[in-house]
């Protein structure tokens, strides 16, 4: 799976292009900070087992900030968040609901799996697949698959579709196995698992590093 690392890279890439004149040092680590803390799941795994990649890793721990932000920004005679921070706020808030959106969530669905509706739906699904055009299939992709039921309705298959929390389980460096681990069990926490996630980590550091760089020349 991406490790905080990537995620974290990858949102600073992110966040650095869409923060874009409200940038400053501030506002990309707060982008950054809050991406990261969506793999606080594993920690709370641990003592609710099945929760990891769940708790966090679902799509309203977006989709409900960003209706109380709107709500908030458009709806709102007086906004709490433009009266309190401005339109500075405003573009840091949405920013990094996007960014957390992408830069982890989906990263880690379309790796090997999240449960993404949870609590209103416990179901795992692991979008990993590819997207391709051949001379002789035309346009392939696998990131959803289907399959025929006994009584020839079509559903997501079990490829795609995968357990519940209740018998579901991602090995992190924290809780490498779901019982009780022995005392020799190796406890890995990956850095970048690939060449590509890796090069993908520095170009997003050195992208944020860059811009703080020049921000900063700018002030002086």
């Amino acid at each position: 799976m991406p490790s905080t690392v990537v995620h974290v890279a990858l949102a600073g890439m992110m966040g650095t292009a869409l923060l874009g004149r409200k940038f400053d040092t501030k506002a990309i680590l707060f982008v950054m900070g809050v991406t990261a803390l969506i793999d606080l799941d594993t920690l709370v795994g641990i003592y609710f087992p099945g929760t990891h990649r769940a708790a966090f890793h679902n799509v309203f721990v977006v989709l409900v900030p960003a209706a109380v932000l709107l709500w908030d920004v458009k709806l709102r005679e007086e906004s709490f968040v433009r009266s309190r921070w401005g339109e500075y706020g405003y573009r840091v808030a949405w920013v990094t609901l996007v960014t957390v959106l992408f830069a982890h969530i989906l990263l880690d669905a379309f790796f090997n799996g999240v449960n993404l509706f949870w609590p209103l739906h416990d179901r795992f699904y692991d979008l990993s697949g590819k997207l391709l055009v051949t001379d002789q299939r035309g346009l392939v992709q696998t990131f959803v698959e289907f399959e025929s039921g006994d009584d020839g309705t079509r559903g997501v298959s079990d490829s795609t579709a995968r357990g519940t929390t209740a018998d579901t389980h991602y090995t992190t460096g924290f809780d490498p196995i779901r019982d009780e681990p022995p005392e020799d069990v190796e406890r890995i926490f990956p850095i970048a698992g690939t060449g590509e996630r890796f090069v993908i980590t520095i170009a997003g550091f050195v992208t944020v590093l860059a811009r703080i760089v020049e921000d900063r020349r700018r002030e002086e």
